[in-house]
């Protein structure tokens, strides 16, 4: 065994034990695996950060943006409309359509994205049919885990997988390759989730929290936030010419000031409260908070509680200027631990928090000291465009719920049918290999921004840079055990103790080592161990590496077993309120009809 094969396999047990135990940021551990092999000589300068301008990294990047323009121009809630339209009130026609929306949609995004997108889909769906939301968020997780398996753009494992093969001078697969598998497998997945997987998730039949699909009025009184007060500002008031961020309304009268109506031109203007916002005689201030609060402001400063019913017309126009959104903080959100006055969260995001929903209990009072934690849900109030600019923020928090009242405001509704073009051209020359695959992602995205698709400011917010610098790290690792030898010396192991196995049982042995290391660290860094070997393997026995290869992606996919398994099922679990015994229940199962599907299509189409 030489010094860089010893080098490879510590730096590769190390990365192994960091991504287990998440003791460091699975970005940083890349970037701590590439300087690791840089210091030591294992790969040359040009080597090491080859992954930075590799093909798979760029691609990534352009599925991010074409997963925010879907987001954009209103399709992914077309899709729930769809979706509630032919399944209707059947829990078992829905969980069926959902999944196969989802299978199909991820096939041309990431799972992670198309999961994030269809949580707050299926919960309308299961509040408006009246159903338990927990029996349909599970089903959606596998239809997105399975949904990698279905184009080679669908989830980074693929392109992986592609990459490994071309280092080896093989062919590499198309965009359809992964297609007979994906096809069985979700077909086999909606077949058992129908019947036995049914039995095995929550028998309860409660129906989604009925905050869910809410107008703006319903959602700020599930947290209490029931009545709207007015305060008009009299001749002499010390608000006069002041700026609301000097008030500091919330922190000395514990109150939001949501909007501001005034006279402009003859006419009565209702808009959205802003730091910068200059207070005038004659204002109409709007607060959500305690009367009692509300009094004592008026008394310090010089002005009116208005007490005339707010018009039907008027309530109207106040909620297109406060906008709302519920978000739900994802696991490695950077504001985990942290409260709202550390994190300056207005400024920030341009939206104030003014409740949090923790462990379905809702908290209004006292907010900017609290410390946030995983799991967490934040009622904000914002103007309505930097409401749906919350959904570009993936690291931090998912957009888990937006009042009825968006739809009038969904900015890139007028381009659907223009984005469904774009998207169709670009799987037409993927498929007739017209343009490399890279090529083509990267023309997608470069037009999507072009023709205003989306946000032109936003385009960097879309893209998830921890998972880009995870990718570009982690992918010298491949070409370390490459150059060192140590994938081949691995293969001609397992074909010495093991190549009396049949192809088949090797595939399959294969499968089952895949899915075990991808039970504790990413998908991506199973994908990078695991693929050169398993080519190697395949061309040491003489059989297709594209089938083993393939099977290595695939069986990173299948991540259902457990909720650590993959950022999809972490997703899921906080408003499922899934416990990880729920994933092992479903998930196992799942994982060996995974394999099965896997070994059946090889056979039919690889074994000789």
């Amino acid at each position: 065994m030489t010094p860089d094969i010893l080098v490879v396999f510590s730096v590769l047990m190390a990365a192994a034990i960091l991504f287990a135990t998440n003791l460091l940021r699975s970005d940083l551990v890349a970037m701590l695996v590439l300087l690791t092999l840089l210091l030591t000589d294992t790969l040359t300068v040009t080597e090491a950060f080859a992954g930075f301008s590799d093909p798979t990294v760029m691609i990534v990047i352009a599925m991010f943006i074409v997963s925010e323009a879907i987001v954009f121009t209103g399709i992914a809630a077309s899709l729930g409309n769809f979706i509630l339209r032919y399944g209707g009130s059947s829990e078992l026609r829905l969980m069926v359509m959902i999944m196969l929306v989802t299978g199909v949609v991820g096939a041309f995004m990431s799972s992670t994205a198309t999961v994030a997108i269809f949580i707050p889909v299926t919960l309308v769906v299961a509040q408006k049919a009246n159903l338990n939301h927990r029996r349909l968020l599970m089903p959606l997780s596998i239809g997105a885990l399975v949904s990698g398996m279905m184009t080679l753009i669908a989830t980074t494992p693929n392109l992986i997988v592609n990459n490994a093969l071309d280092q080896r001078g093989l062919d590499g697969l198309s965009f359809f390759s992964f297609t007979p598998f994906g096809v069985a497998i979700l077909a086999a997945a909606i077949l058992f989730m129908a019947t036995i997987g049914r039995s095995l998730l929550s028998r309860d039949r409660e129906s989604a929290p009925a905050q869910k699909n809410q107008t703006l009025r319903e959602m700020l009184a599930s947290y209490g936030l029931v009545r709207i007060h007015r305060l008009q500002i009299n001749p002499g008031s010390p608000l006069i010419d002041r700026a609301v961020a000097r008030v500091e309304v919330r922190e000395h009268y514990d109150l939001q000031l949501s909007a501001i109506e005034r006279r402009i031109k003859g006419k009565r203007v209702i808009s959205k409260a802003t730091p910068g916002t200059v207070f005038e005689q004659g204002d109409i201030l709007y607060f959500l908070g305690k009367e009692d609060n509300c009094f004592a402001m008026a008394k310090d400063m010089n002005a009116t509680m208005a007490t005339a019913r707010v018009s039907e017309k008027k309530l109207k126009l106040l909620i297109q200027a406060m906008g709302a959104a519920e978000v739900m903080l994802t696991p490695e959100s950077s504001l985990i631990g942290k409260n709202l006055a550390k994190i300056q969260f207005q400024s920030r995001f341009n939206g104030l928090v003014i409740g949090i929903r923790r462990h379905g209990e809702p908290i209004t009072e006292e907010l900017a000291g609290l410390p946030l934690a995983f799991g967490d849900v934040l009622l904000i109030s914002a103007n309505w465009p930097d409401i749906l600019k919350l959904k570009e923020y993936r690291d931090d928090f998912l957009v888990l719920t937006l009042p009825e009242d968006y739809r009038d405001v969904i900015p890139g509704r007028g381009r659907v049918p223009l984005v469904l073009l774009i998207l169709s051209c670009m799987v037409l020359a993927m498929i007739t290999g017209l343009l490399p695959t890279v090529t083509a992602a990267v023309l997608t995205a470069t037009i999507l921004i072009l023709t205003g698709c989306l946000r032109l400011e936003r385009v960097y917010q879309t893209i998830s840079w921890q998972a880009i610098v995870l990718i570009a790290g982690i992918l010298p690792l491949a070409t370390a055990l490459n150059k060192s030898g140590a994938a081949d010396l691995l293969a001609k192991i397992m074909v010495i103790n093991m190549g009396d196995l049949a192809p088949v049982a090797m595939l399959g042995f294969i499968f089952i080592l895949t899915a075990a290391v991808g039970l504790f660290i990413s998908n991506t860094a199973t994908a990078v161990l695991i693929a050169p070997i398993a080519i190697d393997v395949a061309i040491d026995l003489g059989v297709s590496p594209h089938a083993f290869a393939m099977t290595v992606a695939i069986a990173c996919s299948a991540a259902y077993a457990t909720p650590v398994s993959s950022p999809v099922n972490l997703l899921i679990q906080e408003p499922g309120r899934y416990s990880f015994m729920d994933f092992v229940r479903v998930g196992l199962p799942l994982q060996l009809l995974t394999l099965f599907c896997t070994i059946g299509v090889f056979w039919v189409l690889y074994a000789k």
